[in-house]
């Protein structure tokens, strides 16, 4: 029998996520989140790269960390390797999703920043082994940031139809390596090999060219320009006159403490 060749098809390959309602457990969280109200979330997917953005409380995160349980990734980061790791009490917002693939991949990448310590952790209790995937040196013997880019540029590096999810990737990077982080962004994507989910609150990051900016702010998920953006009108603020802005703050704290 004929050998199947490979799918040529390209990033993106998560078409679309649909909420379904009948699986929701009104009143609780995460179901109480202003984006899934009335059970009508619906998000298409038509680029390689798509960030998501909006204020903390928002749901981005959450939506992210759903996603990579819908694709068996590790919740608490990581790749379908490490889903063991899980814990799978408390409500399930990833019972209620319906993905669409074209191709259906299974390879790929959770990075959630918040727990990424304990990830790292786990892969140098492991020793050289497990370490290679992520440049052969252990992770904990670098700093926060060398070990965020150790993974980006080696267990990230080369891979043939995978998605990654990366939750706050900027954490740990200095802003000059936030600007090399998008170095990494065009290489995995020219290929079309990668397909990319960014919850981030950095605004060097969200400025990558051609990616489609979803933002959670104002209880609903909308397309979004870049200028638009309150990270971006925010620091842009801050950064043209930010003596008049921490006048205002510092003036409003002191009326406050005043009327106390």
């Amino acid at each position: 029998m004929a050998k199947k060749a490979p799918s040529v098809l390209k990033a993106p390959f998560l078409k679309r996520l649909t909420l379904l309602p009948e699986r929701m457990q009104a009143d609780d969280y995460p179901f109480n989140l202003p984006i899934l109200e009335g059970g009508r979330l619906a998000l298409g997917f038509d680029r390689p790269i798509t960030f998501f953005v909006g204020d903390n409380g928002t749901g981005k995160s959450t939506l992210l960390q759903a996603i990579a349980r819908q694709c068996g990734f590790s919740v608490l980061g990581g790749g379908r390797n490490q889903a063991s790791r899980d814990r799978t009490d408390g409500p399930d917002l990833a019972s209620t999703l319906r993905l669409s693939w074209l191709p259906k991949v299974t390879k790929g990448f959770f990075l959630r920043a918040e727990s990424f310590f304990d990830f790292a952790s786990y892969i140098d209790e492991m020793g050289p082994e497990g370490q290679e995937p992520y440049g052969g040196k252990p992770l904990h013997a670098q700093s926060h940031g060398q070990s965020f880019f150790a993974l980006f540029e080696n267990r990230l590096r080369g891979a043939r139809q995978a998605i990654y999810l990366l939750d706050e990737p900027e954490a740990a990077l200095s802003p000059q390596r936030q600007i090399e982080f998008l170095g990494l962004l065009r290489a995995w994507e020219e290929p079309r090999n990668v397909q990319m989910i960014i919850a981030t609150h950095s605004p060097i990051i969200m400025s990558y060219p051609g990616a489609a900016l979803l933002s959670f702010d104002g209880g609903r998920i909308r397309p979004a320009r870049y200028t638009e953006t309150d990270h971006y009108r925010v620091t842009r603020r801050f950064l043209m006159d930010h003596e008049s802005v921490l006048r205002q703050l510092f003036s409003a704290a002191d009326t406050d403490e005043s009327d106390a």
